[in-house]
């Protein structure tokens, strides 16, 4: 009928943990009780698609001793929220009409304009995230000539980078 919150005591047994609860002491005959538990576990990345658990009701009951256990496997799935900010510096960059670049040259300044593109992938949470994939295109031709040269790629915070385009192939 009522509520009440349980008094349950976690220990190790056998290596495996658990939680005793006591449910009532003593019980009338034909009570019927509804269990309800909130679990909070950690470290779940390497569990799998699933957690079991062995539920066992052990009864203390001299003239009716049951132990009635009871498997449950409970999903696993873990939920984060990724995002990706980027911007460019400059914001805008606009060449003349009558530019060309300059070929031959060693100096960055004669084959365009200086522009940074910087990425950000962000975690929100709530869980965490390993083996991500950013996949990043990056137009370099236009009609047969060259729109962007790139000059370098770099990357902080334990990223790896693969199939990397052709980066200052004229050395400049």
């Amino acid at each position: 009928q009522g509520q009440e919150k349980l008094n349950c005591n976690p220990k190790k047994e056998n290596g495996s943990h658990v939680v005793l609860c006591e449910l009532g002491n003593p019980m009338k005959a034909g009570a019927r009780i509804t269990v309800g538990m909130e679990l909070s576990v950690s470290g779940l990345e390497d569990m799998g698609d699933a957690i079991t658990f062995h539920l066992q009701l052990r009864s203390k009951n001299s003239l009716s001793s049951s132990n009635t256990s009871v498997t449950v496997m409970v999903p696993v799935e873990a939920e984060a929220v990724m995002e990706l900010r980027g911007t460019s510096l400059p914001a805008i960059t606009v060449l003349p009409t009558s530019w060309h670049r300059v070929e031959g040259s060693r100096r960055p300044e004669d084959h365009g304009i200086r522009v940074e593109h910087i990425y950000e992938l962000h975690n929100k949470g709530p869980s965490t995230v390993s083996g991500a994939n950013l996949r990043l295109a990056v137009p370099t031709q236009l009609g047969g000539r060259t729109l962007l040269y790139l000059m370098e790629l770099g990357t902080e915070g334990g990223m790896n980078c693969t199939n990397l385009p052709a980066l200052n192939s004229e050395e400049v």
